[in-house]
């Protein structure tokens, strides 16, 4: 055989063998989920919460929509770290998620003393599942109606006013000292054990204010039970077109968007990520969810793994900067 008569064929076999050791993996296609095998989604907040609620609903349509079985597996307690902690030290296949709020990888990683998880390292945001906002709410018999008029109250009434959360360094607590801040005035801040006994304490009287979430604050106002003085959003909320953001009422700061979301382990691939952004994302816009999730004041988000870190590590930072200003650390 002549030299370039075996140059020819010998390149002709490289490059066939190469299409054929390479072409499967070009045309490939995250298979997820596989047939049958279960996906796990941990929601680190007892059955019945808010969180847990939305979290079964997106696991019911997912399951009906790809035919295998999505489990919630209910992991509550430290302020979602156990559950996170969780998913963290998964395997990375895609199979077991968290679901969850913000506070797990924008305030815990400031608040929190060795944390056991990185909330960058060990995670893969997949999908914001939606926007929530807190109210600013005040006690039906307060002495004050609006946001001018409570800081007006408290400049004069230095220490008098009592504003409760719902845990420390809750968001609930942390806008109460952007409220502070913002408002030059001296209030106190009165933790209690959940949203329960926050907003009973509010209901009684022994605190004045409150940044209940919007479900619930609307609930308390449509039935007479509260004043409700703004919103801490970027925007005006649907259910309350008429109510003024704070921000808007001179208290800039007051406009960080709570969120609920989907993360993966740390390292899990991009394509999946987006497979599975892709999956949940068709889940939530089920009418019926959509319909669940603007009942309770809401919004729809649907933003996807590049766009949600992005979110996520903004968050961090805008948290962060206001943990640090009041001096805040659990322990």
């Amino acid at each position: 055989m002549k030299k370039n008569t075996w140059i020819k064929t010998s390149a002709a076999c490289l490059t066939t063998f190469g299409c054929m050791l390479f072409a499967p993996l070009a045309n490939s296609a995250p298979s997820w989920p596989e047939a049958g095998r279960t996906i796990t989604v941990v929601v680190p907040f007892p059955a019945g919460s808010g969180s847990d609620a939305l979290a079964r609903m997106l696991a019911q349509k997912v399951t009906e929509q790809t035919g295998s079985p999505v489990v919630v597996d209910n992991k509550p307690g430290a302020g979602t770290i156990i559950g996170a902690q969780n998913v963290a030290r998964a395997n990375p296949d895609g199979y077991t998620l968290l679901y969850t709020i913000v506070v797990t990888h924008t305030q815990n990683p400031h608040l929190v003393k060795n944390l056991p998880y990185d909330a960058f390292k060990d995670f893969t945001p997949v999908l914001q599942v939606v926007r929530s906002a807190t109210v600013l709410s005040a006690n039906k018999d307060a002495p004050f109606s609006t946001t001018k008029e409570l800081i007006d109250y408290a400049k004069a009434n230095p220490g008098k006013v009592n504003y409760a959360s719902y845990s420390m360094g809750s968001t609930s607590h942390l806008n109460g000292e952007i409220l502070k801040r913002e408002g030059g005035i001296d209030i106190v801040h009165v933790p209690y054990k959940g949203t329960s006994d926050a907003s009973r304490a509010l209901l009684a009287g022994d605190v004045q204010v409150y940044f209940d979430g919007t479900s619930s604050a609307v609930e308390k106002w449509r039935a007479g039970q509260v004043k409700l003085l703004g919103p801490a959003t970027d925007k005006r909320l649907k259910v309350l077109k008429d109510l003024p953001t704070l921000e808007e009422q001179g208290l800039p700061g007051l406009n960080i968007v709570g969120w609920q979301g989907l993360f993966a382990p740390g390292n899990l691939s991009p394509d999946v990520a987006e497979r599975i952004a892709e999956v949940f994302r068709t889940a939530l816009n089920a009418p019926e969810v959509v319909k669940y999730i603007e009942a309770g004041g809401n919004e729809v988000s649907g933003a996807g793994p590049a766009e949600y870190a992005k979110i996520v590590r903004n968050d961090y930072e805008r948290w962060g900067s206001v943990i640090r200003d009041a001096g805040i650390r659990l322990e």
